[in-house]
Formats: structure tokens, C-alpha cells, sequence
């Protein structure tokens, strides 16, 4: 074993995503050995990530890096890697907040911040967007606790509560809260929004798709004219959004909604961006809110719109998740209520970066 490179890593459930979570200081500087790195521990480039510790699912495919803050009034920096199964490819333009849940427990067992009190506030810098979050992690008796009473759908069982507040979530990846300059656009006939909130995201009301919304994952990944159609408008919002060519980024996402039918207020569909999500991402939850209550776009006119503040309920394909929004200081907030646990901690082996380069 002595021809491997060892690291010391924590495998960690956010939310409902799961991934290995590093310190900075454990991982190279150069970001192309970095990411190399990242996808050989993963076992990139193959469906079942054989080689590696993934799970062959977008959502077990994730990486969280963290280290000392370098923002005035965080506590510790947050960098996500989405990590590509199909193809060895390392993305960090989108953040994720489902991952986000596990950072404020990983920073405080790691030693990076005190526990205070029966609940730590962390705030964490998100590197991939440079925005701020807050994160309440539970502490009784100066230690993090995973055990409690919350549940959230997509997750089995029980957990403590984690409070996440995205203090400030327009724009950012692009710095505008609607990059195409307009809540509505239409391209090749069909009415979509392209928000950037939280995560850049094109919205599009199921039914312009020819699909009701209440389809399962599964199905919806099955449909393979679905998939090429969203992929076909993904490519060009993202070009609207000033994103470039974004065929190799895993953003913009597109997101399918409907009415609801589960009493909640808005149902959706999330595409990661080629399979649908089997629950809801974070960030993907506090950018579908915010543009179901700002007039024009295509969720505030499919629900007619909410005032703040407000708690929507979104529908997705494993439940519910609900979005507090209210006003401070003249910026809309989000919170939102996640869980986490730590699954196994110890150390991670990649293969040699001669071995990588030529496998790659």
C-alpha cells in the first residue's frame, strides 16, 4: 500500500447527499493535482465507481473541502466538488447546500471552531460563490450530537436538527439574482426563468415538456427525448446567463415544476443536470422559493405568488421540503432545516498522479 497517496478523510451525509468531506491543508494546493486527486478516490469515469469510495449516483458522487476562513466574519471556508461519474471531471462552479449541512459538524469535530453553548453558530464561506451561511449545529455539552427528532424526506430515520440561513443567495455564481436581464425568457417556443439563486438554475413549467411533473425519478430518467430536449435548453439558457458553453459545467440546472398535489405549494422536478434528483438539492430549494414569490417569472405565475414572509412547501419525488424567506436588512433570506451524521472516518488511498494522468 506504501505506492498510494494517503489522506485523512471523514465520509459525512449533508442533507440527502453523502461524500467525503478533507481539510484544506490535507489536499494539494494545485488544483489540477487537487481535482486529480478527487477523482481517483471517487472512481471517476466508470458508471459503479468501482475504483473508488462513490456511490455511482450524482447526488454519493460529492466532495466537501474545508478549511480556515478567508472571508472577514466567516469562520471557516466551504469549497464543494461535484465530482462526475461518466467522465473524469471536477466541477466547483455550483455550491451545495445539502453537503453544507455536515460542514458545520466536520468544522467543529476537526477543531476549526469551538463549541458554544447547547447550539454553535458556524458561518461558513462558500468558496465556489463567495456567499455567506449560517449554520446552527446542535452542542450539548460541548460536543456535536447527530441523535434527535428531526426527519427530512429523501433520509431515513431520525436526526438532530441542522439550521441552515443563506444570508444573501442572489447571484451567486453570475452576481445577478436573473443574468438574462429579464424573470421570463422563452427559447424555441417554450417560457422559462433563469435564476441565479443559490445555484443557477432554468426553470420551465412541466407541461411545456410534454411530462405532467408528478413522473418518478426514475421514469423521468428513462425518457430519454425528455432528457435531450432539457439538455438542448440548459445549453442555451446557459449561454444567455453568460455562462459561456456550459456542455462540461453541471450548471445551469434545469428544473421541471407543476402545481402541486400533495397540499404543498409548488411541485418539482430537479435535474443534477442529467438525472433527475431523487429529493431536492439545498440550494436548488432556496432559488425555486425565491422565484415562486417574484412576480413574472413561471413559478410565481404558476402559484400566483406569495408574500413574505413566507414558508413554502415544495414537492419532490421523495416528499416535501420546506423554505423560510423573510427580509433582513433589505436582503431576502432563506432557511432551511437539514440533517447530517458522520459515517466512518480514517484514510482514503489514490493512485499515484502518473498512474492518474495515464488512466486518464
Amino acid at each position: 500500500m506504501n505506492d498510494l497517496i494517503s489522506i485523512p478523510c471523514v465520509l459525512m451525509r449533508g442533507g440527502t447527499s453523502k461524500g467525503p468531506f478533507f481539510l484544506a491543508s490535507d489536499l494539494p494546493a494545485d488544483r489540477g493535482q487537487r481535482d486529480q486527486i478527487l477523482l481517483s478516490v471517487m472512481g471517476s469515469g466508470h458508471p459503479l465507481q468501482i475504483d473508488g469510495i462513490g456511490g455511482g449516483n450524482a447526488v454519493t458522487s460529492k466532495v466537501a473541502i474545508v478549511g480556515p476562513a478567508s472571508l472577514a466574519g466567516a469562520d471557516v471556508d466551504y469549497l464543494f466538488a461535484q465530482v462526475r461519474i461518466d467522465q473524469q471531471m471536477v466541477d466547483t462552479s455550483p455550491n451545495c447546500g445539502n453537503m453544507l449541512a455536515a460542514v458545520g459538524p466536520f468544522a467543529i469535530e476537526a477543531g476549526l471552531v469551538a463549541a458554544s453553548g447547547a447550539t454553535t453558530r458556524v458561518r461558513i464561506h462558500n468558496v465556489n460563490t463567495g456567499k455567506l451561511i449560517e449554520a446552527e449545529v446542535p452542542t450539548p455539552d460541548g460536543q456535536v450530537a447527530y441523535l434527535g427528532d428531526a426527519s427530512i424526506d429523501g433520509v431515513p430515520g431520525y436526526a438532530a436538527p441542522i439550521a441552515l440561513t443563506f444570508m444573501d443567495a442572489a447571484g451567486a455564481r453570475t452576481g445577478k439574482l436573473f443574468p438574462t436581464g429579464s424573470p421570463r425568457d422563452t427559447i424555441d417556443g417554450i417560457d422559462i426563468t433563469c435564476i441565479d439563486c443559490a445555484m443557477p438554475m432554468m426553470i420551465v413549467d412541466a407541461a411545456a415538456m410534454g411530462v405532467s411533473g408528478y413522473e418518478t425519478a426514475a421514469e423521468l430518467n428513462a425518457n430519454a427525448e425528455l432528457l435531450l430536449r432539457i439538455e438542448a435548453l440548459r445549453l442555451e439558457a446557459g449561454r444567455r446567463m453568460g455562462m459561456g458553453d456550459v456542455s462540461t459545467q453541471v450548471t445551469p440546472k434545469p428544473v421541471l415544476i407543476s402545481k402541486p398535489n400533495a397540499g404543498g405549494d409548488l411541485n418539482v422536478r430537479y435535474f443534477m443536470p442529467h438525472q433527475c434528483h431523487p429529493s431536492l438539492a439545498t440550494t436548488g430549494a432556496v432559488g425555486i422559493a425565491t422565484a415562486a414569490v417574484t412576480a413574472e417569472t413561471v413559478a410565481f405565475t404558476l402559484i400566483g405568488g406569495r408574500k413574505l414572509p413566507a414558508v413554502l412547501v415544495l414537492e419532490h419525488p421523495s416528499g416535501r421540503l420546506e423554505v423560510k424567506l423573510e427580509t433582513r436588512d433589505g436582503k431576502m433570506i432563506a432557511g432551511i432545516l437539514r440533517t447530517a451524521r458522520r459515517l466512518f472516518e480514517g484514510k482514503v488511498f489514490a493512485k499515484p498522479f502518473a498512474q492518474m494522468v495515464c488512466a486518464a
